[in-house]
């Protein structure tokens, strides 16, 4: 008898595929549990990479107040009484609006607050007049409760994009000259009867960035109030308006010499 004939039958002991599991390319079987949701691949899934990209945003967030985002984003009095078609049109206040809405299009997560300020006039005295002056008295505008007094749809637009992607910020909105003439925004209060300065400061504010219209008034008022309440002030001059050209450049050098960033 050939001696290899009374050899025993050699098992061959490798770990072959077990049930449940796939071949992989490799050469070793991949196993798959029969809970799917302990399934381990070589390489990551859309989804797990895309749950490791907003765990490391979220532990991006600063929980330290003092390194948190200090600015608060400004917008004066944008309402259609003093857009085109108003009672008291700007000339270039749409136009002002739209580059807002640009403009928070890449940035919107970089302030902590949003101040809106709103000219709310019930009855205001000589600031209305039929014979107005354009100096101290002006036709009747921004009624409250009327459409006159509303938010532009420009504006609305942006300030609906800002609400939307950094929902975390505070809002803050106050009106003014009720029964008086008031332009700047620090003349106003929030509906819980705050004072903006006092608002501003209870959210941890320093710094302000300035929108909206009117350049020659009611931005120009806001801003060297701000300073004088001692916030440090940017003005962006691409997304505001003036009633008048050469007012509208004084304005801005006031603002300038009083220490804003124009």
């Amino acid at each position: 008898m050939n001696e290899q004939e009374n050899q025993p039958e050699r098992l061959d002991l490798q770990p072959g595929p077990t049930p449940g599991s796939r071949p992989d390319p490799q050469g070793d079987p991949l196993q798959i549990p029969a809970d799917p949701s302990q399934m381990t691949s070589r390489r990551p899934s859309f989804a797990d990479t895309y749950r490791s990209v907003q765990t490391a945003n979220e532990e991006d967030v600063v929980e330290d107040p003092e390194e948190r985002p200090t600015t608060a984003f400004v917008v004066v009095d944008a309402q259609n009484d003093f857009s085109e078609g108003g009672s008291l049109a700007v000339d270039g206040a749409i136009a002002a609006y739209r580059a807002t809405h640009m403009h928070l299009a890449g940035r919107a997560g970089k302030y902590s607050v949003l101040v809106t300020t709103r000219d709310n006039h019930i009855d205001p005295g000589s600031h209305w007049s039929d014979e107005p002056d354009y100096v101290d008295s002006w036709p009747r505008h921004c009624a409250a409760g009327e459409p006159g007094s509303e938010i532009h749809p420009e504006m609305v637009r942006a300030l609906d994009y800002f609400a939307l992607t950094n929902p975390q910020a505070v809002r803050i909105d106050v009106t003014k000259g009720e029964f008086e003439a008031a332009y700047s925004g620090f003349e106003g209060k929030t509906e819980a009867g705050v004072s903006l300065a006092d608002a501003l400061r209870a959210a941890e504010v320093t710094h302000l960035e300035v929108v909206g219209v009117a350049t020659d008034h009611c931005v120009r008022a806001t801003v060297l109030d701000a300073l004088r309440e001692g916030f440090e002030v940017t003005v962006h001059v691409n997304q505001i308006a003036a009633v008048d050209a050469d007012r509208g450049a004084a304005a801005l050098r006031e603002m300038a010499d009083a220490g804003a960033e124009v």
